[in-house]
């Protein structure tokens, strides 16, 4: 059934089905002629469809604008019946269409699935008589708002209003009034679905007295800024009126000044920094906002109080309580943790501790930076953490000076006003990964700030205001104290933390990591249980490292392929248990074997110890001896100074070939060629000195060295083992590498103790001060030659370690 459309006692009959023409934006009134520009090929059918039959065409609102292809669910339920008046096509391709709205039409179903939008609609009847004096008047009422509105417009002809005065139907006088007004998309499409003619006046005079309103403000605020303008400045104009808004508004630049006055006034400063701060306050009221010196003063004022000067935490000073958060967020570490217990502890008796400064050394993984966390949390302090790796301005941490555009105060600052109190921790991590070029040397300013002689003063180049630090508890971490300068390194307590024991490591992933990366990735950790073996096989066979970062990510994926399992069974929670012959096809295969370090007796062959920024490690060393012309040849990416050490442990077994059994010229007629796995890993340091000594001289005389040894020591022209570093973490490599005996110099014997208990409980460690020394126990052997070298060598030692209590304890161990 065609619906029928009256207005004015005009009657349209329309089609069953009409045409819609979705309208961007733009809301049409009844009585309206507006000219519309389309582009879109489903208008354009729309409107040629409604030319070719009767003219009739549905103008709907889109909900959304930017929808470039709307459907039903897109378009308003709300509209215009409209008529197409003319239709014209431009030159760019669009197509320019006057329509005017005939009357409101309610749209009961949208038809889809041609190449443009149908309707079902049916006219919007007013819900009472359009006659009452009521509705007169208050359309009389909105007619005199209009006309002030209009007198305030600067945009709208005064013509407008006496040709909708003249008009003598109410509802098409509120329609042109509506039409005129500026007001938002939602507002007028909400005035076309106004149930009431009554309601729909009541909303126009709403709308218009708010809209006078803002004319009026908008009038009275260009009235003050005209009077006020000087020699016509464009620039100058623009910041007036800025000022008289804010000044109705009530944020007058005055009373700001004000209010940061009273706020330095308030804020507990040290008196000098309280009159820098006054002074610049000064500074501004006289100056002018458009000045850029003035954004530079009121960012300063604004450091100034938003530091902390006099704030600070109050702190738990319970030792039972720091140890049980310690050993809560990590296993082991009692080094380190006995250090904290013990600054609580003075803290505790003293009240105050001013420069403590540590700095935790180790490698990746073994929980330096969440250490610092801890701590913090332990002493109910704020942690702050400040990554320096990188870091090459020597701004960056002093600050840049208030000249330059953009200049702010120094990391350390920042940290400060992040935290808000003045006894915060603050982790400097990476403290080894300092950079310097031409801007400057970012640890030399470091100096300053971990220097408790100095930090009570700390001066920031931005604030030029002394800063005290003393109250911050500086926690620094490292790999490696190769990359800290020795003054910087001077002023830090260094407490080392050496790779993880294969038993440490079960614990923490048992403890720490098999429950988090459960719980992380949607597991319930009572629904998944392990055998006794997988955490082993991923430790040996997954992983190689001191830490257990690598070790985590394993467990993650093995989580994950669980979590996928579990997803894809579609049956919620289940048990899953994992042995070892699921690894395989859970996290692929094992890029390491466990059984790749060989403990065989091998002849030219002997194994070092390094020390690397990802802790200990056993490093094979190779000599191959051939018939030549008196060679050496150094491979495997060797530094200066491991080169001298091969040099001098040639040099040594030159001197001893008579000792030895060797032919005095068999540097003549012999070439020798040492090389250290592997080729492509830079490596240097004078410690594998013994064994790269100990592998010529088995290569020249046949003699095999022995499998289940390790040993490292720097080694002179004489034979003298000197001390080396990174005891710790080499011997830990040894154990993990299943390494019996270990050689070391007489210099470190004195360390042993410091180990690890498991490791002095299966490492033998042979103290030694001399080449010979070492051949006693190195060498391996029942010929004639090998007992002639040992003997001759332990005749030598015995004369050397008469009288040395240490060493035979120690090596009876």
């Amino acid at each position: 059934m065609a619906p029928e459309f009256t207005r004015d006692g005009e009657i349209v009959q329309a089609a069953p089905r009409i045409p819609v023409l979705p309208l961007r934006d733009v809301v049409i009134f009844p009585y309206v002629v507006i000219p519309l520009l389309v582009g879109r090929q489903p208008s354009l059918a729309a409107i040629e469809a409604a030319v070719e039959a009767d003219k009739l065409i549905l103008l709907v609102a889109q909900k959304e604008g930017e929808t470039q292809e709307p459907g039903a669910a897109d378009l308003h339920r709300a509209g215009v019946l409209g008529r197409v008046l003319q239709v014209a096509r431009l030159p760019n391709g669009s197509t320019r269409v006057l329509v005017e709205g005939f009357a409101r039409a309610k749209i009961t179903r949208y038809v889809a699935g041609g190449p443009f939008i149908r309707a079902v609609a049916a006219p919007i009847e007013w819900a009472e008589p359009t006659g009452e004096t009521e509705t007169r008047a208050l359309a009389n009422r909105v007619l005199s708002l209009f006309e002030e509105y209009v007198a305030l417009h600067r945009r709208i002809p005064p013509e407008v209003v006496g040709l909708i005065q003249s008009t003598e139907s109410e509802e098409r006088q509120a329609w042109g009034v509506a039409a005129h007004m500026g007001i938002k998309f939602d507002l007028r499409q909400k005035l076309l679905e106004a149930r009431t003619l009554h309601g729909l006046l009541d909303s126009l005079a709403e709308a218009i007295g708010s809209e006078s309103e803002l004319l009026r403000l908008e009038r009275k605020i260009d009235d003050d800024v005209r009077g006020a303008l000087f020699q016509n400045q464009r620039e100058f104009y623009l910041q007036e009126q800025l000022r008289a808004i804010h000044k109705e508004l009530g944020e007058d630049d005055g009373d700001d000044f004000a209010d940061l006055e009273a706020l330095v006034n308030r804020k507990a400063l040290p008196e000098l920094v309280k009159a820098r701060a006054m002074r610049e306050l000064r500074k501004l009221r006289r100056m002018s906002p458009m000045s850029p010196e003035f954004t530079v003063s009121r960012n300063f004022v604004d450091w100034i109080v938003a530091l902390p000067w006099v704030e600070r935490t109050d702190e738990v000073l319970d030792v039972s309580h720091a140890r049980r958060i310690l050993d809560e967020d990590h296993y082991g570490l009692e080094e380190v943790k006995e250090r904290i217990l013990d600054f609580i502890a003075v803290l505790s008796l003293v009240g105050r501790l001013d420069g403590q400064i540590l700095c935790l050394v180790g490698p990746p993984g073994v929980g330096k930076t969440s250490l610092g966390r801890s701590i913090a949390r332990a002493l109910g302090r704020k942690f702050i953490r400040m990554a320096l790796g990188g870091v090459r301005d020597e701004a960056e941490i002093r600050g840049h000076r208030r000249t330059y555009i953009g200049s702010m105060p120094g990391r350390i600052i920042q940290a400060m006003r992040r935290a808000e109190v003045t006894n915060p921790v603050v982790l400097l991590d990476e403290v080894d990964k300092l950079g310097q070029d031409y801007r400057g040397d970012p640890a030399s300013a470091l100096l300053e700030v971990l220097d408790p002689e100095q930090n009570t003063a700390f001066n920031d180049n931005y604030l030029e205001v002394d800063y005290d630090l003393s109250q911050v508890l500086f926690v620094t971490t490292a790999n490696s104290l190769a990359g800290i300068p020795e003054a910087l390194r001077d002023r830090m307590e260094i407490i080392r933390l050496a790779g993880y024991l294969d038993h440490e490591k079960m614990a923490i992933a048992r403890q720490y990591l098999i429950p988090r990366q459960l719980v992380a990735n949607g597991l319930e950790p009572a629904n998944v249980s392990f055998d006794p073996a997988v955490l082993p096989t991923i430790m040996r066979g997954y992983t190689r490292e001191a830490g257990v970062r690598e070790m985590e990510r394993r467990i993650a994926r093995l989580a994950r392929k669980l979590a996928r399992k579990q997803a894809e069974q579609m049956t919620g929670a289940v048990k899953q248990h994992v042995t070892t012959d699921d690894l395989k096809e859970l996290l692929g295969a094992p890029p390491f074997d466990p059984d790749d370090t060989s403990l065989e007796d091998k002849v030219g062959v002997a194994s070092g110890l390094a020390y690397t920024s990802v802790g200990g490690e056993v490093l094979e060393i190779e000599v191959s001896v051939v018939k030549g012309r008196g060679k050496v040849q150094l491979t495997g990416t060797l530094g200066d100074v491991m080169k001298e050490s091969a040099s001098a442990a040639l040099s040594y077994a030159r001197t001893r070939a008579k000792e030895l059994g060797l032919d005095a010229d068999f540097y003549r007629n012999r070439d020798i060629h040492i090389h250290m796995p592997a080729g492509a890993t830079p490596k240097d340091g004078p410690s594998a000195g013994i064994a790269i000594a100990t592998c010529v001289i088995s290569a020249l005389t046949g003699v095999p060295v022995r499998g289940d040894v390790a040993m490292t020591g720097e080694i002179t022209l004489r034979g003298r083992v000197l001390p080396i570093g990174g005891l710790k973490e080499k011997s830990v490599a040894a154990h993990r590498n299943k390494v019996s005996d270990v050689i070391i110099p007489h210099g470190n014997a004195r360390d042993v103790d410091e180990l690890p208990e498991e490791v002095r409980a299966a490492v033998r460690f042979h103290p030694v001060k001399t080449m010979d020394e070492v051949l006693a126990v190195a060498m391996r052997g029942d010929s004639l030659k090998t007992a002639a070298l040992r003997s001759a060598a332990r005749a030598a030692a015995r004369s050397r370690a008469a009288g040395d209590p240490m060493r035979d304890s120690v090596t009876a161990h």
